[in-house]
């Protein structure tokens, strides 16, 4: 008997409010450690119509220019002109950080955590990213509307939108996608004003020039498509919907196909394990399923602040592993300094990359090897299958 079920994950483009926030704190610490390795960063953005605010805690010798760097990115994003409701020449810009507390520095000085918490590293073999599918597909549908957007191929979008893909699962393994969601921001001439919605010419071109060449073999005669649902798009960005940093958490991890220890990454350095410890987790993870020691793996990591090493190892194969759980616990023990100061060093989180963290906000922090997404390496492999029995 074939078991079925269905799966749906969601993305959003890099001008969705909070993806924009998300952007805006991560090129604040980039900026940081392009002047300072060792600056500390814990950085918030919020935004809504006409303002963004940067707050939070920064302590370094260099200088940031938040007004300049604001400016900077919401042009690159596309927030050009008032007619997509956010203009970078015009929009207010607040800079409310300080210095870190004293109290936190003095745990990490000592090589400890930056915070208390669990963090969450997952791979499987669904895709050659070692991902979900879902997430997958949709992380890359979000890119595509920015594309064509960007390229000019479909100048009508604007910034703002969003993607969702459902999948079904045939006995573990994904084999079709059911349903497609697609809503974007554009101008008001694809309005049918008659009709009070978008026309079915852009309803078709969004399918055919967004979603087929992403999805391509997943679609059948069944697959349905939901674009704009409402009917049109035409507030969106900050005008329509409030942002601020930390809010797509599913997004920037595994779509829900695993768990997530609940803190968020953006704008926040290496010594804050919840962003650090995820990325090992997840760096971990990845060896071990491109070792073909399990064929998904899940691995928790808990934490104390000022204490260097985990208070637990979680590893989960799901049935998968070709060696047990627990003996997986021992070889991640042998092989991985699960220390903040292992963690930063082996996976060179202080090393400057240009744009490498404002990279990781938008469209997923996991499954991308691009420039600095160095905890995507798979050189661990043959360490890890010699264990192998």
């Amino acid at each position: 008997m074939t078991n079925k079920y269905l799966f749906t994950s969601e993305s959003v483009t890099e001008g969705h409010p909070d993806k924009v926030c998300d952007q805006m704190s991560d090129t604040v610490l980039d900026d940081v450690l392009r002047q300072d390795a060792k600056g500390r960063v814990a950085c918030e953005t919020y935004i809504t119509m006409g303002l963004v605010i940067v707050g939070g805690e920064i302590t370094t010798t260099g200088y940031v220019d938040i007004h300049g760097l604001c400016r900077k990115l919401l042009e690159r994003i596309g927030y050009t002109h008032p007619k997509y409701g956010f203009d970078y020449h015009t929009c207010a810009v607040l800079n409310a950080i300080h210095t870190q507390s004293p109290d936190i520095a003095k745990g990490v000085d000592r090589g400890g955590a930056g915070d208390q918490g669990m963090m969450f590293g997952y791979a499987c073999n669904e895709t050659s990213e070692l991902m979900p599918l879902p997430i997958t597909l949709s992380q890359r549908l979000a890119r595509r509307l920015a594309e064509v957007r960007k390229k000019g191929i479909l100048d009508y979008l604007g910034p703002d939108g969003k993607s969702q893909v459902t999948v079904e699962y045939q006995n573990g393994k994904p084999k079709r996608v059911t349903s497609v969601v697609l809503a974007f921001q554009h101008t008001d001439v694809i309005v049918d004003k008659k009709k009070d919605m978008i026309t079915e010419k852009a309803r078709q071109e969004i399918i055919d020039k967004v979603a087929r060449p992403i999805l391509k073999n997943y679609l059948d005669k069944e697959t349905k498509f939901y674009v704009n649902q409402t009917g049109k798009f035409l507030i969106g960005g900050p005008q329509s919907d409030t942002g601020m940093t930390g809010r797509k958490i599913i997004v920037d991890t595994y779509g829900g196909m695993a768990p997530h220890g609940g803190g968020a990454f953006s704008g926040k350095d290496p010594t804050k394990v919840d962003r650090s410890a995820s990325y090992m987790a997840r760096y971990i993870a990845k060896n071990i399923v491109a070792a073909e020691i399990a064929d998904k793996c899940l691995i928790q990591l808990a934490y104390v602040i000022g204490n260097p090493d985990p208070l637990s190892i979680l590893v989960d194969t799901y049935g998968t592993g070709r060696i047990t759980n627990a003996e997986l616990i021992d070889v991640i023990r042998d092989n991985f300094d699960l220390t903040p100061r292992g963690i930063i060093e082996k996976l060179q989180l202080r090393k400057y990359y240009p744009n490498r963290y404002v990279n990781t906000a938008a469209y997923g922090h996991f499954g991308r090897e691009e420039d600095g997404f160095t905890w995507e390496k798979r050189d661990r492999v043959k360490d890890l299958a010699k264990y192998i029995k």
